[in-house]
């Protein structure tokens, strides 16, 4: 058995940036501490980043959410320095242009072929958006692998819309601890 650690989108525009909460700044310490810990098993740790370009007020999220972030290459796109320090140089890092990362559940499905007693915990941002779009991927790619999010992780754009997709992974059976 193998345990991965996904952390989703821990870059500086959701923490501090255009789209930054202090529920996100609260949660920096134990995503650092959950890094950690799987770093010192030895175990997987996978990063996403949201990746937009220059032109991402005429995307479709963009019209829907007219706040520029995560701009490739600017300070808000990088991953949050605290987070930034956990990641080794073999670490493998997904740049997705949208909520959830095909190529992400591609590589969880790849693993699950490797190790059919394969364990996947996600955590990171926004619980409400892409955290909960990147769980669902991962279980439609890999449905019999058990997953499981740390709520202590996670911050959603209201404390409210955290709470909710919390309960909606619940009942999607995924495993979430509070």
């Amino acid at each position: 058995m193998s345990k991965v650690l996904v952390v989703v989108d821990m870059q500086n525009d959701f923490i501090t940036g255009s789209l930054g909460t202090k529920e996100a700044q609260g949660i920096v310490e134990n995503v650092v501490a959950k890094i950690e810990s799987y770093k010192a098993a030895g175990l997987k740790v996978l990063y996403t980043r949201d990746t937009h370009y220059e032109d991402y007020l005429q995307t479709s999220e963009g019209k829907k959410l007219p706040v520029e972030h995560c701009i490739k290459g600017t300070w808000g796109w990088q991953l949050a320095d605290p987070i930034a320090k956990t990641v080794v140089s073999s670490a493998q890092l997904y740049d997705k242009p949208t909520f959830g990362c095909t190529q992400l559940g591609e590589k969880m499905k790849q693993l699950a072929e490797e190790d059919q007693a394969l364990e996947v915990e996600v955590i990171g941002l926004c619980t409400d958006i892409c955290v909960i779009s990147n769980v669902l991927l991962i279980k439609a790619n890999i449905p019999q692998t058990e997953i499981t999010v740390d709520a202590s992780c996670c911050a959603g754009v209201t404390p409210d819309s955290h709470k909710n997709a919390l309960e909606a992974m619940k009942m999607c059976q995924i495993n979430v601890v509070e």
